[in-house]
């Protein structure tokens, strides 16, 4: 179970059809979470630069290097494209960065990407369906299927996988995706995208095989207790 914390600005939002929406949890500090999350005993947190995702231009690294401080494990995400991304995001203390699923449109960045960065490098896959959709990129659609047989080729040391219809809704997971992603690969596949609460979080569980974790977000900040979810799940 990894805590995802979306980032604006320098403040805690979420995602919404009108775009990003401010949190009043934690008082919208993104630090306070993360700190709180560590306690509650989080191996590793989910930031995400939601600037960067829909503007393209790092905006919240020193978000990111105060989490890495605070003494948890980052895996940054949003919006990671280029190398000078990456780069910018290893920089700041992450010790992984996903792949945006813009960045699978160019085949030979991703493939120098993946196989320089190894364990640090996760390719996020935005599922719509039976194509990859990457959100802030509206002229970018990828074929999934294509995508996946030519990634399986690559050394991907995991997959974060994203139902964007689901993600912030609270309306629960897709439990057919991450399964399929992961027998079709035999790579770790991190789910996201609509958990609610521990039930929502056992289904994943119980998917078994290389379904590794489940990134959960909105219900983090609304009601669900963290200590007692890594329990419940452990």
């Amino acid at each position: 179970m990894i805590p995802g914390i979306d980032v604006a600005g320098g403040r805690l939002v979420r995602l919404s059809s009108r775009g990003p929406v401010g949190v009043d949890a934690f008082g919208g500090d993104p630090v306070s979470a993360a700190r709180a999350f560590i306690d509650a005993g989080a191996a590793i947190l989910h930031v995400v630069d939601v600037d960067q995702a829909l503007s393209g231009r790092p905006s919240n690294l020193e978000v990111v290097a105060a989490v890495v401080a605070a003494g948890a494990t980052v895996q940054a995400s949003g919006g990671i494209r280029t190398r000078a991304h990456v780069e910018a995001s290893r920089d700041a203390g992450a010790a992984r960065v996903v792949l945006g699923s813009a960045c699978l449109a160019d085949r030979e960045l991703t493939e120098a990407l993946v196989r320089e960065g190894g364990d640090a490098v996760v390719i996020g896959i935005e599922a719509d369906g039976t194509d990859i959709v990457p959100r802030g990129e509206p002229d970018v659609r990828l074929a999934m299927w294509e995508t996946l047989m030519w990634l399986r080729e690559l050394p991907v040391a995991r997959y974060l996988l994203t139902e964007v219809a689901r993600a912030g809704g609270l309306t629960g997971p897709d439990l057919d995706g991450p399964w399929a992603l992961a027998t079709s690969t035999g790579r770790p596949v991190i789910a996201a995208g609509g958990v609610r609460g521990v039930d929502d979080l056992r289904s994943l569980a119980r998917l078994g095989g290389t379904v590794e974790g489940a990134v959960v977000g909105r219900a983090l900040y609304e009601g669900l207790d963290l200590r007692e979810a890594l329990a419940a799940v452990a």
